[in-house]
């Protein structure tokens, strides 16, 4: 069997290496950029630190900012209309996953026409054209948007949140300045951090895991894990860049190997509660990792150790424990909600959010196998 890896064309990595999109426009000749970023990141100014570049360097642009946290099927279609009305032949996404992930699936559809509906894009889909070309600058320290072949979209009407997966929509330059990172609140770096914990932990752990992808993903958690807690309360620098790398890191291996349930529970909490993904994998990850440890507790040794956690004499079941309890720690550490109900999370909507999620293509590389009524339990045991 054939192992495959999918990475950017090019990455840039430190502060001010955004002013390299200049270099990537010019040389690739483009002539117009859409610069793609949310509302919030346009009024703060920090949409700003990237087109103040453009202005400066005579790089013509228009702002499309009409997203939602968790984008929908609508923020995508009125999008695709915005980007032909502007004739871009360039998309800069300026933003965290909500950003990137709207680039993304307008990038698909300006090359793919076919899939203007936009649920059709729902799952692993062969499209014909690489996307429209898509440079892309993160604004936060979690979702990897920016290295992965996914993106996330939710199906307003369907009460769904579509993982779409695509080699054809990556990003072809990624630019992870941690200066734009900075500028996110601590609520915010609380939960992406940990969303890039996730990527990591379930990335090691799931059925299609192999040698170099494992190399990244040992390296993101050592990296996430030992730097979070700085990164977070005291806002502190480097912290934050090792932060920004270690996400970076965890991309490149779970786009290449797949996820684990975590991500198939967050993405019902997000369709139907417009949870905030970051949050909501946080908050799983401890009961899911316990559920997940049974089948690979071999593997949680090797996490402890990355995480920095002795494990000297430490086997089986209580490895895992090791690890969840350093875990389940930094989250309370950062600030992290704890239980379903702390985030007013229905008790009774628990068997419809497991109904979904059991059918989410993330499932299908958790390494343990899973049920329906399995899934329920673990949302139980996270309720309160």
């Amino acid at each position: 069997m054939a192992n495959r890896i999918i990475l950017n064309e090019t990455s840039y990595f430190g502060r001010g290496s955004r002013e390299e999109i200049v270099t990537e426009v010019k040389k690739r000749k483009f002539k117009k950029t859409l610069v793609i970023s949310d509302k919030a990141l346009v009024e703060a100014g920090v949409t700003k630190l990237v087109t103040d570049i453009l202005d400066k360097n005579e790089i013509y642009y228009d702002i499309y900012s009409d997203i939602k946290p968790n984008p929908t099927v609508k923020n995508i279609q009125d999008g695709v209309s915005f980007c032909k009305n502007s004739g871009a032949d360039c998309l800069i996404a300026v933003g965290g996953g909500s950003s990137i992930d709207t680039a993304k699936a307008i990038g698909i559809i300006m090359t793919n026409p076919e899939y203007s509906d936009v649920v059709s894009l729902d799952g692993s889909v062969d499209t014909s054209n690489s996307s429209l070309p898509i440079i892309a600058l993160p604004t936060t320290a979690g979702t990897a948007a920016e290295v992965t072949i996914n993106y996330v979209i939710t199906d307003e009407v369907g009460k769904k949140k579509m993982v779409c997966v695509d080699p054809h929509d990556i990003p072809i330059v990624a630019i992870i300045d941690p200066d734009l990172m900075e500028t996110m609140p601590k609520e915010l770096a609380a939960a992406t951090g940990m969303d890039a914990l996730t990527h990591a932990m379930e990335g090691y752990i799931t059925k299609s895991a192999w040698l170099i992808p494992d190399i990244f993903h040992i390296n993101a958690m050592s990296l996430i894990y030992k730097n979070l807690e700085k990164a977070v309360n005291m806002k502190d620098s480097y912290a934050i860049e090792q932060v920004g790398y270690g996400q970076y890191i965890a991309g490149m291996g779970f786009s290449n190997v797949g996820l684990g349930i975590v991500h198939s529970m967050a993405h019902s909490l997000g369709a139907y509660f417009d949870t905030p993904h970051g949050l909501a994998n946080a908050l799983l990850l401890p009961h899911v990792l316990r559920f997940n440890g049974e089948a690979c507790p071999e593997l949680f040794e090797n996490m402890g150790r990355a995480l920095g956690i002795d494990m000297k004499d430490s086997k089986g079941m209580d490895a895992v424990e090791k690890v969840i309890e350093a875990v389940r720690m930094l989250a309370v550490k950062v600030g992290i909600p704890q239980t379903l109900q702390e985030i007013d999370i229905p008790e009774d909507a628990l068997p419809m959010l497991a109904s979904q999620a059991i059918n989410d293509i993330c499932t299908g590389g958790n390494p343990r196998m899973v049920t329906e009524s399995d899934i329920l339990k673990i949302y139980q045991e996270a309720y309160r």
